[in-house]
């Protein structure tokens, strides 16, 4: 394939010959070569294709057929109330209605009572925002036998033994439950993701394990998924077969209300080093932070490690990172989504840290971008715009000292799998054709960051997503 009269680095127009699935010759004026297809890119900037470094891909493809049960689509406990009432069924026969995205803003604290008050005859889940509950109404907890005595830890009861409704961290738990069919397909996900200029992809669910890495593979080897991709998962995660997907990091939770004893966590870590594994705690909370960055300095952190989310960050844990060999991959999306919610919410002292971008870039600590979808939005432009402006949706700006510039914003999404936070992948040759073609110069691009701007993407020089007119 030929890219012709392409800006490269600013300049241009430069020429791009691919051959297989590296970029084989650049310069002004190539002369075509037989057979060889090629795109006109008019002066658009080609660029390093975009790497998600933390999503949730089954997820993803699952809440695209579920309802939006929170802000921006659902705003007050009236418009929750008329998106269930026009509920159509999942698909098929199924009766349940799967909900997605809730927040407490928009009608307090869900349990089957008050999920009963809204829709009593069908089985109703929803899922909250932040990915670690689902909420079901007597009918949803019927059907998933929970009125019979079944259990599990996480499993919410009353006083008198009765459940709640609502289900903490028990997504597979619950899929098992429920009779789950085979997990979506893929395919409509990943053409989607492709369209936003995006060739390598890390799923960072972590309850991954072999059954789940069996349908990954599944939707890579055919093609149906394009991205590269990387899975992140429990300890015991098996090695997938060669040239299908990378094992990533083994991914641990770590949560306020119950947080591991010091040793066991500095054991676990130890012993996935030992497997031959790099880890990746979930912190969101100050406390979650500090004993993550203590247990990985008295486990030896490696390189490789990596901190999801850090959602606040106060300088002085910042300093504790600082000297550890570990990256954070954060989602800067959030405070674009959320930000309205935390600057009521979130308790003063914390506010200019959270999400924070150039204070880990200043400090010297690795950093890299993903989105979390489906708990944020898919769309890392958006995560990149929200990294340069810090605007919430209402125009709020939190953190303005965290700023980036549009071409650091824009590094948090070309670096490797392996290396979040590393150095940006080049448009050079000898390079991996994993590219991003935009339908303008870079000068002019830069001041939007916006999807809309993705005129074309490849992945080892094939061409997975282009659009038909520009």
């Amino acid at each position: 394939m030929l890219i012709r009269r392409a800006e490269v680095d600013g300049v241009g127009p430069v020429d791009v010959r691919i051959r297989g699935s590296r970029i084989a010759e650049m310069r002004s004026a190539l002369a075509p070569e037989g057979g060889e297809s090629a795109i006109d890119a008019e002066g658009g900037a080609l660029l390093p294709g975009l790497h998600d470094h933390h999503l949730h891909l089954f997820a993803l493809a699952a809440a695209r057929a579920s309802l939006r049960c929170g802000p921006p689509e659902v705003g007050d406990a009236r418009d929750l109330r008329r998106a269930l009432a026009g509920a159509s069924p999942a698909r098929g026969e199924d009766p349940w209605i799967r909900g997605v995205g809730y927040h407490e803003s928009v009608a307090g604290v869900l349990d089957r009572a008050a999920l009963d008050a809204l829709v009593a005859e069908r089985p109703l889940r929803i899922q909250h925002r932040s990915g670690a509950l689902w909420m079901l109404n007597s009918e949803g907890l019927r059907r998933g036998g929970l009125e019979d005595g079944i259990d599990a830890p996480g499993v919410e009861r009353d006083a008198r033994g009765r459940p709640t409704g609502r289900l903490f961290r028990l997504d597979g738990w619950l899929r098992e439950r429920l009779g789950a069919r085979r997990p979506p397909d893929l395919a409509e996900t990943g053409a989607r993701l492709a369209a936003f200029g995006v060739t390598g992809l890390t799923d960072a669910t972590p309850g991954n394990a072999a059954p789940d890495l069996a349908h990954f593979v599944e939707a890579v080897r055919p093609g149906a998924l394009p991205q590269r991709l990387t899975v992140m998962g429990a300890a015991e995660l098996p090695e997938p077969p060669p040239g299908a997907v990378a094992r990533g990091a083994a991914k641990r939770l770590l949560h306020d209300a119950a947080l591991p004893h010091f040793d066991e966590l500095v054991a676990w870590i130890a012993s996935a080093h030992g497997a031959g594994r790099p880890v990746a705690l979930h912190c969101v909370t100050r406390a979650e932070l500090v004993l993550a960055a203590a247990a990985l300095e008295a486990a030896g952190a490696e390189r490789g490690d990596r901190i999801e989310h850090a959602s606040i960050a106060p300088p002085e844990v910042v300093a504790m990172l600082r000297a550890l060999p570990v990256a954070v991959v954060t989602q800067p999306n959030f405070v674009r989504e959320r930000g309205d919610v935390y600057a009521r919410e979130v308790d003063a002292r914390d506010r200019e840290w959270l999400y924070r971008c150039r204070g880990f870039v200043d400090a010297g600590v690795p950093l890299g971008g993903g989105t979390d979808a489906p708990f944020g939005d898919p769309d890392p432009w958006l995560a990149m715009r929200a990294a340069v402006d810090r605007r919430t949706v209402h125009g709020l700006v939190l953190g303005s000292g965290e700023s980036l510039t549009p071409e650091r914003a824009l590094a948090l999404f070309t670096t490797s799998a392996e290396s979040p936070g590393g150095a940006p992948r080049r448009i050079e040759v000898g390079a991996v054709a994993d590219l991003c073609l935009l339908d303008r110069p870079w000068s002019r691009a830069r001041t939007r960051l916006s999807s809309e701007c993705v005129a074309a993407t490849l992945r080892d020089g094939r061409v997975i997503s282009r659009r038909e007119h520009r």
